[in-house]
């Protein structure tokens, strides 16, 4: 007779789940430009969308990178025999995935680039994307022996309230270089979108729309 499971156990036993199950992706695919995972359950299988820049590494030659990961998940989790499936889905604008990009801004730093010139690259490669704006936050040993931060921005950006939920895509990163660990936080503000592909499709509360309404009376002559 199966157990019957609270709904407060059930809800921290799926966030623990997902939490072990996206460090695995994103220390194994790291380097494919591994952008978050989705997972979708369904009364016969639980779904494992990742989504990422490369998804043909991902899959691996005919497939077996991806039969792999299926693998080590079904053994790690304790599904049934064809009780998981991972599919890879690519990222549609990797410009405007804070994920992305802080793993790009992270093999920057390891290859030896300056921190403000690595930086300013992610931040124009984000503009150009289409975003409406952009702040990198790097912390730790940059120079010196003392630890600072340096934060760098452009464009418009919101700290607070509800719509951060909606319209920011943050992430954080760590790079282990040889005087110490440094911090990468990437923030992205998404442009509105009406099809709600490239960004969020609820209006910010302080935008102004200007309609131009156009009188025209008609005289009659007597």
């Amino acid at each position: 007779m199966a157990t019957q499971m609270s709904k407060k156990r059930k809800f921290v036993a799926d966030g623990v789940f997902f939490a072990e199950l996206n460090e695995l992706l994103m220390r194994e695919l790291a380097e494919d430009g591994y952008s978050g995972a989705e997972v979708r359950v369904t009364p016969m299988r639980t779904e494992i969308i990742i989504r990422a820049t490369r998804t043909q590494n991902v899959l691996g030659e005919k497939g077996r990178r991806i039969r792999e990961l299926t693998s080590v998940v079904q053994k790690r989790f304790k599904f049934q025999e064809k009780g998981v499936e991972l599919y890879a889905e690519k990222v549609a604008n990797r410009g405007l995935c804070s994920t992305a990009q802080a793993e790009s801004l992270r093999y920057k730093l390891l290859g030896g680039l300056p921190v403000r010139r690595a930086c300013y690259g992610v931040l124009r490669f984000v503009m150009e994307s289409g975003a409406k704006g952009c702040e990198v936050i790097v912390s730790g040993k940059l120079r010196a022996q003392r630890a600072k931060s340096m934060k760098f921005k452009d464009g418009y950006m919101i700290s607070s309230g509800q719509l951060v939920n909606e319209y920011i895509d943050a992430a954080v990163r760590h790079v282990l270089l040889r005087q110490g660990v440094l911090g990468i936080k990437v923030k992205i503000i998404l442009d509105w979108d009406p099809k709600g592909k490239q960004g969020p499709m609820t209006l910010l509360p302080d935008l102004v729309t200007k309609r131009i309404i156009i009188v025209t009376e008609l005289y009659s002559f007597y």
